[in-house]
């Protein structure tokens, strides 16, 4: 399909666009002609840079342009995206302004190659300073463009003088490929520095593939997609056939509207920074500080201490409901019915967390392994009973049927599932399914008699009162608590309880710290009702992976896997020699 022809946007138009600098660094001359290419359909990009000489070329296998478009690519507000102003205001391009190719000819000098699709003539030309053709040559060339940009920031000192170190700059290019391979997964990246081969990227058909070629240490299995139609209301991930879906209500007019949400499962990866915690929208990445807190608070408390999520959203959103003329660079944006987005993130968040069949890896339906377990009964601490009854069908909540069979230490669970087993551990599993009822249902009593406190703090006499506890002084250095958390009014040890919910911290934090103090101790003697009735109530928890403090709470140990550890499908003969 050729794309219209390039011309000059009407006066008014240019008016109403935002103003500003386009190319200021070598990774945003990259991200412009990286953005083109995927504008003109390429499938293929080959990007090579040389920061010593300020130097970048993107080559693609994209539409190309003929002769009359080449001469005017370069000219100011030149774009074949955009005609009019109606066209401004429903953006699909990456790219829409027309100022990149003449912005990079004023900064450096420009030479750009391409032969149109279906053409047998190719084509190069050279710009001036102001973007006008001032050399023009046929050119043996592929269908597609090449845009060669050479002495970057040359006629500007200033300019080339602040620019970061090398290293800083080449770090930024490979940011910026990155986060478009994810937004575009089915392109092709080859990258080249100094020409040498820097780092390639593989084409997929989501993101779920591309994240683990950018971060190594981050697997296939520690990824989890949702995907949510916006039109039908219907929620999914991947491979599911529609058995799980779940109608959300939602005031969005979202006709054309879909949400892709990439989730590191918080049990398996997590980092150091909030550098992973991306937002994009139609194809671009984009800075939204308020959907980027929604995915921050949502996966708050599944994650250790001072880590931070991998969590990468997509949103598709129709041109009507989104405005991208908020800042030169389009990396900020006005979104409609926002609140109803963050809605959807945290419902597609608690979706991406859930345990079901689809989300376990390996789930293939195969013989039941608790034979495994039989040589040993009978030398471990086992608490083993085999006439239990079968545990209650949850195949109706997508759930995975778990079966509690045994107790190791009296500290973990056995769940035999239907393609291995899995070891929980009873104490913060627990701690899961309370804290998650008090955030439901934080409920207060009275305390008859009242609790007498001493030597509290201001600041720890100020937090009690801060989550809503009655305090109220009752002499020299004592004070007396008249409510308490109604899930510690059975404990022995509420006095302590209420000493550590007075050491700092939010509402939430509170919370947390009742959960833990009232769930069962590992080390406490369960019956196989007991834990069954536990699974059950953890399966249903939003965010069972992880307790509040973000340790893990299961260990899968797969059938396959347990099979291949035991060599269960070698050859006796060969495996002998034989």
């Amino acid at each position: 399909m050729r794309l219209p022809s390039i011309q000059v946007l009407p006066t008014e138009v240019v008016h109403l666009m935002a103003a500003g600098e386009v190319i200021n660094s070598l990774a945003a001359a990259v991200r412009e002609l990286a953005e083109n290419a995927i504008d003109a359909q390429a499938t293929r990009i080959t990007i090579s840079i040389s920061p010593t000489q300020r130097r970048v070329r993107v080559a693609d296998n994209g539409t190309g342009m003929n002769l009359s478009d080449l001469q005017q690519a370069a000219t100011a507000h030149s774009t074949s995206k955009i005609h009019t102003l109606a066209d401004l205001q429903q953006i699909t391009s990456l790219g829409f302004r027309g100022e990149a190719l003449h912005s990079l000819a004023r900064l450096a000098s420009l030479e750009i190659c391409s032969r149109e699709v279906g053409s047998s003539e190719g084509w190069g030309v050279t710009y001036n300073p102001q973007g006008e053709a001032i050399e023009t040559e046929a050119a043996a060339i592929a269908p597609g463009t090449v845009v060669t940009v050479s002495n970057l920031f040359g006629n500007w000192a200033a300019r080339r003088e602040g620019l970061p170190s090398i290293s800083q700059q080449l770090k930024a290019v490979q940011a910026t490929i990155q986060e478009i391979a994810l937004c575009h997964p089915r392109v092709t990246w080859l990258v080249r520095q100094e020409e040498k081969d820097w780092f390639s990227i593989s084409p997929s058909g989501s993101a779920h593939q591309i994240l683990p070629q950018i971060l190594p240490p981050v697997h296939l299995s520690d990824l989890r997609e949702v995907r949510g139609d916006g039109e039908m209301g219907r929620w999914g991930d991947k491979g599911d056939k529609g058995s799980n879906s779940q109608l959300l209500n939602s005031t969005l007019n979202t006709q054309h509207s879909t949400l892709y949400l990439l989730l590191g499962l918080p049990d398996r990866c997590h980092r150091r920074r909030a550098d992973w915690v991306k937002v994009a929208v139609n194809g671009r990445m984009v800075r939204s500080p308020e959907l980027e807190q929604t995915m921050l608070s949502a996966l708050k408390r599944t994650l250790p201490r001072d880590r931070f999520p991998i969590c990468f959203l997509h949103l598709q959103v129709d041109s009507e409901q989104i405005d991208w003329n908020r800042h030169p660079a389009k990396t900020e944006i006005y979104l409609q019915n926002l609140s109803s987005w963050q809605e959807r993130i945290v419902s597609a968040i608690d979706r991406g967390l859930q345990l079901n069949p689809d989300s376990v890896s390996e789930t293939m339906q195969v013989q039941r392994v608790g034979k495994l377990l039989k040589a040993a009964e009978n030398k471990g601490d086992y608490k083993v009973n085999r006439a239990i009854s079968p545990v209650t069908n949850t195949s109706d909540l997508g759930l995975m049927e778990l079966k509690a069979i045994a107790q190791i230490h009296h500290t973990y669970i056995v769940a035999e599932h239907s393609s291995g087993l899995w070891l929980v551990e009873q104490h913060i599993a627990h701690e899961r399914v309370l804290y998650e009822q008090l955030l439901d249902a934080w409920q207060l009593i009275p305390l008859e008699p009242p609790i007498i406190l001493d030597r509290l703090s201001a600041v720890q006499v100020e937090q009690l009162d801060r989550i809503g506890l009655e305090i109220e002084p009752f002499g020299e250095q004592l004070w007396v608590v008249r409510t308490l958390p109604a899930m510690l009014q059975e404990r022995q040890d509420c006095a302590d309880a209420l000493i550590e919910l007075s050491l700092g911290g939010s509402l939430q934090a509170a919370q947390v710290a009742v959960a833990c103090r009232s769930a069962i101790r590992n080390g406490t003697p369960l019956t196989l009702p007991e834990m069954q009735t536990l699974l059950g109530q953890w399966q249903r928890t939003r965010h069972p992976r992880t307790c509040p403090h973000g340790r893990p709470i299961y260990l899968s140990l797969e059938e396959s896997a347990l099979a291949r550890f035991f060599r269960r499908h070698w050859v006796i003969g060969k495996s002998h020699g034989i």
